[in-house]
């Protein structure tokens, strides 16, 4: 028995703003002198970012017409949680709905209603009731739904929620699982000028993803999930970190992270293909979470691959940016678009990482029917 993608649909909010005019905005806010930045800008040419969305107009806007942040040049009084939790809260269901909608609109075949299972992922966020009733209310679906919350993993989350699915399809042949991952990265920036601050307002935005997911192939195009693996790497425990504050969940993200990928992606990788009696050269087409451009090629480096084998994960990169959980799925529907009957049969790896320090793996390969 196994289990098949059987569609996935994306969504992002309607400001999509250019790299270098959320470089201005930061520069403004932060109120960097000449020096710092040149620096900044140099940071935010070499992310491989084009362009970024948001559920904020402020990231393209000065001082002064600001709607959700202070009009004043130090940006104080600066949002508060209870603010930004406010935002999380009016955003993250319509991003989610438009997602499952273009995941319906890719499988027209499908009736919503025949979803036995709901897994919901952010670590953005969070409320309760949430949005897991939230979606149910809004497409009808039986109130005797069986829901399942991932919150707080990071860009690793949508991997514990294709296992989870996984395992729900594996045991139950009739199950019809709707994955859904949401993220609205933009509302917790921080001011301070520190590493990681910097880091991690030069690389994530907001979006949205969701996965339909069965124990029997689509008739067209599916994608099954042979296998998965994960390890921790503590050593890279405090270069990856996700917190509450007081004025936003803050991300510790350190420029060790690639060394840290280094030291891990191999062995994480031929743990996977041992379990399946494989090896590297098996695999056809990869899709890994762009975490960003130097983890990218860190990869690449370390399994032998081309650049242009990682044209998925590079093209989200530069279009989106990193959404943290959804990313993975972008990428997974940039390869899924390409694939034709010829593909076949073709193995892809996949991989992502998140806090603590998470390796995830796994191991999908294209079915036609």
């Amino acid at each position: 028995m196994k289990s098949y993608i059987s569609a996935i649909g994306i969504a992002n909010p309607s400001y999509k703003i250019p790299q270098m005019q959320i470089a201005d905005f930061m520069a403004e806010a932060t109120q960097m002198n000449s020096q710092e930045k040149r620096k900044l800008s140099a940071l935010y040419r070499s992310t491989g970012i084009d362009y970024r969305y948001s559920v904020l107009a402020d990231y393209s806007k000065h001082t002064g017409v600001f709607e959700f942040y202070s009009n004043t040049p130090d940006l104080e009084p600066f949002p508060m949680i209870e603010q930004r939790m406010r935002l999380y809260r009016e955003h993250a269901l319509p991003l989610c709905i438009q997602a499952v909608n273009n995941c319906l609109f890719a499988y027209q075949d499908f009736r919503i209603k025949d979803v036995t299972h709901l897994i919901t992922v952010s670590c953005t966020g969070m409320y309760a009731p949430g949005i897991d009733i939230e979606l149910v209310e809004e497409f009808e679906l039986s109130t005797n739904i069986k829901r399942t919350a991932i919150n707080f993993m990071g860009c690793y989350g949508a991997f514990n929620a294709l296992k989870a699915a996984d395992a729900i399809c594996r045991s139950e042949p009739l199950a019809k699982v709707l994955v859904v991952c949401v993220e609205l990265c933009t509302i917790h920036f921080q001011k301070e000028k520190t590493e990681d601050h910097i880091l991690a307002n030069a690389l994530f935005a907001d979006g949205a993803a969701a996965v339909i997911m069965e124990a029997q192939p689509r008739s067209s195009c599916s994608i099954s999930i042979e296998s998965a693996y994960c390890d921790l790497l503590f050593d890279g425990k405090s270069d990856m970190a996700w917190h509450i504050g007081n004025f936003g969940f803050e991300m510790r993200l350190s420029s060790y992270i690639p060394d840290m990928v280094k030291k891990g992606i191999r062995k994480l990788t031929d743990k996977l293909l041992e379990h399946l009696k494989l090896n590297i050269n098996d695999i056809h087409l990869f899709a890994i979470h762009p975490g960003g451009k130097r983890i990218l090629e860190v990869i690449e480096e370390q399994l032998g691959m081309q650049k242009d084998d990682n044209r998925y994960a590079y093209q989200t990169l530069k279009e989106y940016g990193n959404m943290s959980s959804p990313t993975i799925l972008f990428v997974l529907k940039a390869l899924w678009n390409d694939l034709q009957k010829a593909d076949a049969e073709k193995n892809i790896l996949s991989c992502a990482f998140g806090p603590g320090l998470t390796l995830e793996s796994m191991l999908l390969k294209v079915n036609y029917t």
